[in-house]
């Protein structure tokens, strides 16, 4: 990741000056990739602080460990460093290694006195979209930058997962050969789905092994992962935010981990009786394609209300359709999509839910036939589809006026007289007594 992005810089014209506590890695690169190129080598800190210009802009990479030094280190890093005269940035960085060489997607947030000095690198270096827009801008005061990147990850998680549970369906339900599926997201991607992910999927299906046959059944079903998707669902519970899809692309994954246990439940536990699917096919692929679709809105909808979320516990300003722009080109989870939804806070700013923007409230109702039909055969063959259907639950949700919450808040009062409020005077705490021998003072210190 640093040489290409080294090499990057290089290709736009910076001069770069490189440097590697493992100091032979200086001299290998020099002489190797960054033969012929204007980068220049430094054997030690000194050296590097003395062949820099002032103002001296360092880019520093670090592998991400216990949450990279854990978020709030990072807040007060900003302030301590400010004191000494050094504006530190901390961006988010997504492509992988082609991203990097080649144009990555840059989220860049901190002390914003240093953008000026830093934005025609980075914006330079960072993948293009449409009129040659670059997907970098600046995010944020403080950790934003990471935040955002944090979030971009676990919306990683929850397309991949959306697409593998489509994948299932077309397997399990539709009984598809694989180079049918191959085709359907080949087609796919043709289609509102056009993206990465969907791109490299029809790929992985049509891959075939040394030996000529699929390499795709040959992968053992059992998930890693390196923990940013998790991050996001903490924070999420952390700061009461529902997004749901993510968590639950995060407990697929951990749920595929237990291979071995699955193994002899598959043997133990029975699901419906052999389902032999009866309608027509064609439209069924519809089916899980607008699925696949309304589900994805619903998770970046989710995602976004998180990042909302962050902005008011921190106080900082974020620029929602910026940050979708950020996310169109150099990404992982780059998408023709995102370009709607930076329309969407284009029209308004202030948007409070991707859902009440117009393009996607059509979108979704367009969309809610064929979800539902691919929900309920799913659960009838007895295809785990996890998030699918949180993102169908999320929606139905979000779209009641009233929910049965208010049988929680009765019960929750009954056992441990924690008040509720009524329809009639929100605002007003009140408890009863409601077995005629209890007492009529409410709780104060137990929550549950």
């Amino acid at each position: 990741m640093g040489q290409n992005l080294v090499l990057n810089m290089n290709d736009h014209g910076f001069v770069v000056c490189a440097f590697n506590r493992t100091v032979s890695k200086v001299d290998d690169f020099l002489a190797n990739e960054a033969k012929g190129t204007k980068v220049v080598g430094a054997h030690s800190l000194k050296e590097m602080v003395s062949k820099l210009k002032k103002p001296r802009r360092i880019i520093l990479l670090v592998k991400a460990g216990q949450a990279v030094d854990d978020f709030i280190e990072k807040l007060r890093r900003c302030l301590d460093l400010k004191a000494k005269g050094i504006l530190f940035v901390g961006s988010g960085v997504s492509g992988g290694e082609d991203g990097a060489r080649y144009g990555p997607s840059l989220m860049p947030g901190g002390n914003k006195e240093a953008w000026p000095h830093i934005k025609t690198i980075f914006q330079g270096i960072a993948a293009k979209v449409g009129t040659g827009e670059p997907c970098c801008d600046w995010v944020g005061e403080e950790g934003a930058g990471h935040f955002v990147k944090m979030v971009h990850n676990g919306i990683e998680y929850g397309d991949m997962q959306l697409i593998c549970e489509a994948y299932h369906l077309m397997k399990d339900v539709l009984d598809m050969e694989q180079g049918e599926m191959a085709q359907a997201f080949e087609e796919w991607n043709k289609t509102e789905l056009d993206s990465f992910l969907i791109e490299i999927t029809a790929n992985i299906l049509k891959f075939r092994d040394t030996d000529s046959k699929y390499l795709l059944p040959k992968i053992r079903d059992s998930a890693g992962q390196k923990g940013t998707g998790k991050w996001t669902a903490i924070s999420a519970l952390e700061y009461g935010v529902p997004v749901t899809l993510i968590g639950e692309a995060v407990f697929a994954r951990c749920l595929s981990s237990l291979k071995d246990e699955r193994i002899q439940a598959s043997k133990k536990l029975k699901g419906p009786q052999k389902f032999q699917f009866g309608g027509d096919k064609k439209s069924f692929l519809e089916d899980i394609r607008k699925a696949l679709y309304a589900s994805k809105i619903i998770s970046y909808a989710q995602g976004f209300m998180l990042l909302r979320q962050a902005a008011t516990e921190f106080g900082w300003t974020l620029n929602y359709g910026g940050i979708a722009l950020m996310w169109r080109g150099g990404c992982i989870i780059r998408s023709v999509f995102l370009g709607k939804i930076k329309d969407a806070f284009d029209r308004n700013p202030e948007l409070q839910n991707l859902l009440l923007d117009d393009f996607f409230k059509s979108a979704v109702e367009n969309c809610q036939d064929s979800w539902r039909r691919a929900v309920s055969t799913g659960v009838q063959a007895g295809i785990p589809m996890p998030c699918f259907t949180t993102a169908l639950s999320f929606y139905d949700g979000y779209r009641h006026e009233m929910l049965p919450a208010n049988l929680v808040q009765a019960q929750r009062d009954y056992f441990g007289a924690h008040t509720y409020e009524l329809l009639a005077k929100p605002g007003q705490f009140i408890h009863t007594n409601w077995t005629g021998h209890g007492g009529s003072v409410s709780s104060s210190s137990y929550n549950a």
